[in-house]
């Protein structure tokens, strides 16, 4: 017969076991979708408060492609790869540059739009190119967490580098001649300059090509994979163009009269 505190023992281990298996991430019976609900028209909320735009049409496109109900977690976009990689959501689809430092910690589908960092710069200045924005006594604004804040802190060797919370606040630097340029992406840099006409002008010609991609836990290869297949089928059957079409219909004549090659 065995001694009353192996028995004591023995359940111990079993309750700690137990434990640990009810702490375990569930899979999600939706497909839930971490994007920054602060970057029209891709990510955005409507009137009513609802998530809107093209990264939310594309999630629910994906959602119906997979046959599961589709939950938008609004995240702030540093927030997004620590909530992927803890399994609070199960990918990321928030107008993310796939870069190979993202890609060491997360895999990323195929491309589904192209783009490029480009620059917003006061109305009368000098200012061409990203050559003659690094030099002593400029700043440059750049939103914290983004490929531009990487480029600035990496390639930048004597403008100042001033790191913000959101764009509308380094759009705002600019227009108040605090900074010299906002490094920011093609599409959202022509979209702050028609919104402050008077104050700023955008020079669009990109100086470091980019494609966004949606991010995937790297143990999810099966849904990688479902990702990939979706992506395929939706472009050949002219989901792309639509969703240009529906919210990008001004910027894709606008880039096709100055000659740069429309995304999607």
């Amino acid at each position: 017969m065995k001694h009353p505190r192996f028995w004591i023992l023995y359940f111990s281990v079993l309750v700690f076991l137990l434990s640990l298996t009810g702490c375990q991430q569930q899979p999600h019976t939706k497909l839930i979708v971490g994007m920054e609900l602060a970057y029209p028209p891709f990510e955005m909320t409507d009137q009513q408060g609802h998530p809107t735009g093209v990264s939310v049409d594309l999630a629910n496109a994906l959602g119906k492609y997979l046959g599961k109900e589709v939950e938008i977690q609004n995240t702030s976009f540093d927030g997004l790869i620590p909530a992927l990689k803890t399994g609070k959501i199960d990918l990321i689809i928030s107008s993310m540059t796939a870069t190979p430092e993202r890609a060491q910690s997360i895999d990323f589908s195929e491309p589904y739009l192209k783009t490029g960092l480009c620059l917003l710069v006061a109305k009368n200045s000098p200012i061409q190119s990203i050559t003659d924005l690094d030099q002593p006594g400029k700043t440059v604004a750049v939103k914290q967490g983004t490929t531009g804040h990487a480029y600035a802190t990496k390639t930048l060797q004597k403008a100042k580098v001033l790191v913000l919370d959101t764009e509308s606040s380094c759009v705002l630097e600019v227009v108040q001649a605090k900074a010299d340029a906002f490094i920011y992406d093609q599409m959202s840099t022509y979209l702050n300059w028609k919104k402050n006409v008077d104050t700023t002008r955008p020079i669009l010609k990109p100086f470091k090509e980019e494609s966004w991609a949606a991010g995937i836990r790297k143990d999810n290869s099966e849904l990688l994979a479902k990702v990939n297949e979706f992506l395929k089928d939706y472009r050949a059957k002219g989901g792309f163009e639509a969703l240009g079409d529906k919210y990008l219909k001004e910027q894709k004549e606008a880039f096709r009269q100055m000659g740069y090659p429309f995304y999607f």
